[in-house]
């Protein structure tokens, strides 16, 4: 009861506008939020912070002379500082463009979409946050010129009941549901000129208030430090309002509120043979203008910054000497964390903003600090033993369009002591060859023929596609391990029904529009997907997904149910998944329905629940069991057909489109619909991506000798497949000393169970 009115309170913080629409009734809000607030307000508020008593910290990360200088990861590694030592810290990415979300964006153009749990399309920045930080951020969290002209301003009732203030601003935001221009034309402004300041700018700080104090770490304290990433460069056009939001910061009253960190590269032409520092002088030069003062300006090289280089910044920069750092190319990401603490970055935000020094209590609770990310970054360079992951994909201009999905091989690669060497492929290069592409054909399946592990991921559109196919085709019948995520899965459904079932000309609807026949149509649209209308209109978010029977991936999930983020518009035909189990594409797990649209009657909503608390059970009674799983999807698709068919069709759609298959006649050959790459984790690693690792390198039967978990005195020999969702003591952490014994001890076993076979189970 206490996390699910933590969530309450979380929501009443976080809600965004709401329409009111015809089919809804107003007063239906109204009642319902009325009853909700009296009953939640006081036990939601009582365990969090007011307002009043803690002072909230922004860090703005800027950046100047190129886009993609590091700001990401430079704010990420800011965060990691503060919260290793103690402080909880919260992040923001503001993106100026006026597009609501990133949901429409070309991955070539901007790199991947990453999904959040309440199903925002957002910034790949966010990933970074959420990896770095162990957090679980909304989709407020990222702010658009879109979202701001959407964003409705909440007055101020500081001399009202906290409870009744937040009942206040809940119903006021889903009453009126107006936009900034919507207020104008209603006459709100009482005759006032809107313009970008301040009537813009406002709403910017206010919503950026707003978020920065809403809990993210799972806990209902507020945190201490809000670190805000500015896209883009410092003199963009788009991003002026924003800073010009920042520059009310610089007044004495909110200057210790506020600090300001730029990011800028040093170019290194090949032509002149030195480095160059004209470039960030003048983005210097813009910031200023802008009104804002750099309070660490960080030097992106590729070498170390040289001491000349360094005075010179400092003085054409009207800086301190010591408020100028170097971040060079390191050998790993999670070492910019430790090359910012050793220039006394933490010490710099603790002086300018004046924040209070961490308890010992606090310290001593802490699970994990700046030893262990040391031991972490220490580990990822110790290893040695490489293991080839192939990556068919039709997005591979540019690394970040699978941004998350690379750093889940990467994290997956950690836990399973392996060097990762990672292999695009073009999937277009994988069809028949056009003329004159003969040779580039062959070189792209001479790639294949090396991997340890394919991979096959998510997409859209049918460019490329048939390519992926014929991956799926390959790993399925050379017996390479396989992961299939989201499009991937959907293109492994379709090869094998192509193949093994003989369904020729089996396809989906995505890339077929007419023409196919009923048995042809292994892949089709879901509800949510409303044609000619693309931004918001998939399954977004997380969902539930529940096994059916024992399998290797519920071994390694060490769950019965699993959460993970959807992004799919399309999803395997009911129809044609018994036919598929029976052949040997096993089903394993099952998608509990969720769905509240307003498109789905009261009736249909309570079958649906029902339902999903009946799967729920079975899962439970099926746990220890092999099960026919082809046999237990007719016999429930049978008696769905006879117990109500307008029912039936919704039920079964909405239970069948979050499977997770494996076939069984294979080492490791998963597909799922979900993207598991967006929850994973250097100290935990995905599931679906960890097995695939395992199975690459030989370990997923096999089990190595163990390090010794924090509370145990010895290693231990035990398979992968143990029960255990990660079998490494980096996620099992009691205190901060014992796991950092067990991350010493990590690198030590690895010599030692590099030749060691022992059976599973």
């Amino acid at each position: 009861m206490v996390t699910s009115l933590s969530n309450v309170g979380r929501l009443f913080h976080s809600c965004p506008s709401l329409s009111i629409t015809a089919d809804f009734s107003p007063l239906v809000y109204l009642i319902h939020t009325l009853i909700i607030a009296i009953m939640t307000s006081q036990a939601v508020f009582s365990n969090c912070s007011s307002p009043a008593e803690k002072q909230m910290k922004y860090i703005l990360v800027t950046g100047g002379v190129i886009s993609g200088v590091g700001k990401g990861i430079i704010s990420s590694s800011l965060g990691v500082l503060l919260k290793n030592n103690g402080y909880k810290v919260t992040a923001i990415k503001i993106d100026p463009y006026i597009n609501i979300d990133a949901g429409t964006f070309s991955p070539i153009e901007h790199g991947e979409v990453y999904v959040l749990d309440d199903g925002g399309e957002v910034d790949l920045d966010l990933g970074n946050y959420e990896r770095f930080l162990s957090v679980r951020l909304t989709r407020d969290n990222n702010i658009t010129t879109g979202k701001i002209y959407q964003y409705v301003s909440v007055l101020e009732m500081s001399n009202l009941n906290y409870a009744w203030y937040v009942l206040y601003i809940y119903i006021y935001i889903i009453v009126s549901s107006l936009q900034v221009i919507e207020k104008e034309r209603k006459g709100d402004y009482l005759g006032k000129t809107v313009q970008t300041i301040p009537h813009l700018t406002d709403a910017i700080i206010e919503w950026i208030e707003r978020v920065a104090k809403i809990p993210v770490d799972g806990s209902t304290e507020t945190p201490d430090v809000c670190i805000i990433e500015l896209g883009g460069t410092i003199g963009d056009i788009e991003g002026m309002a924003f800073l010009a939001a920042f520059e009310r910061f610089q007044r004495p009253a909110f200057r210790d509120s506020l600090m300001n960190v730029h990011v800028s590269l040093i170019m290194h032409p090949d032509a002149t043979g030195e480095p160059k520092t004209k470039p960030m002088q003048n983005s210097v030069r813009h910031l200023r203008a802008a009104g804002l003062m750099p309070d660490l300006l960080v030097c992106r090289t590729t070498n170390k910054l040289e001491p000349r280089l360094r005075e010179k910044i400092a003085a054409f920069g009207l800086v301190d000497l010591e408020q100028v750092l170097g971040v060079h190319d390191v050998s790993n990401i999670y070492r910019v964390p430790l090359l910012l603490e050793s220039q006394g970055v933490l010490q710099a935000i603790q002086k300018r903003l004046h924040l209070p020094p961490t308890s010992d209590e606090v310290l001593n609770s802490l699970k994990f600090t700046m030893q262990h990310w040391g031991r972490l970054a220490q580990c990822v360079d110790d290893i040695e033993e490489e293991v080839t992951i192939v990556l068919v994909g039709k997005y591979i201009q540019i690394a970040d369009a699978y941004a998350s999905l690379n750093k889940a091989l990467g994290h997956a690669a950690i836990n399973s002591r392996r060097k990762l060497k990672q292999i695009f492929v073009n999937s277009e290069l994988l069809e028949t060859p056009k003329p004159g592409e003969e040779s580039l054909c062959e070189a792209e399946w001479k790639k294949l023929e090396g991997a340890d592990g394919i991979i096959v991921p998510g997409g859209f559109d049918n460019r490329g596609v048939e390519g992926m196919i014929n991956a799926c085709k390959y790993a399925r019948e050379k017996k390479i391990p396989f992961l299939g995520v989201c499009l991937g899965m959907q293109c492994a459904t379709i090869e094998y029904s192509r193949n093994v079932l003989g369904i020729e000309g089996a396809n989906s609807t995505e890339f077929v529009k007419e023409g196919l026949t009923e048995r042809q149509t292994v892949v089709l649209e879901m509800p949510e997907h409303h044609t000619g209308k693309l931004g918001g209109t998939m399954r977004l978010g997380a969902r539930t997904t529940v096994f059916l029977t024992k399998c290797k991936l519920r071994s390694l999930y060490g769950e019965d149910e699993v959460e993970e983020r959807h992004r799919h518009r399309y999803e395997v035909n009911p129809n044609i998944v018994p036919e598929l189990s029976k052949n040997g594409f096993l089903f394993v797990g099952m998608g509990v329905d969720e769905d509240t649209t307003e498109k789905f009657s009261l009736y249909e909503k309570k079958k649906m629940s029902e339902n999903s608390a009946a799967l729920i059970e079975y899962a439970e009674k099926t746990k220890e069991n092999e099960v026919k799983i082809g046999k237990i999807f007719c016999r429930r698709l049978i008696i769905c057909v006879r117990e109500e068919e307008r029912i039936t069709l919704l039920l079964e759609w909405r239970l069948l489109n979050w499977l997770v298959r494996m076939n069984k006649n294979h080492p490791y050959y998963v597909g799922v619909q979900y993207h598991p790459e967006y929850l994973s984790h250097p100290l935990q690693p995905s599931p679906p991506f960890f097995g695939l690792l395992l199975a690459a390198s030989g370990q997923l039967e096999v089990g190595p000798l163990l390090p010794p978990l924090p509370f145990s005195n010895r290693f231990s020999l035990q398979s992968h497949l143990s029960g255990n969702r990660v079998s490494t003591p980096l996620k099992k952490c009691l205190t901060a000393e014992q796991s950092l014994d067990a991350l010493e001890k990590l690198s030590l076993a690895h010599e030692s169970s590099k030749n060691l076979l022992v059976n599973g189970h």
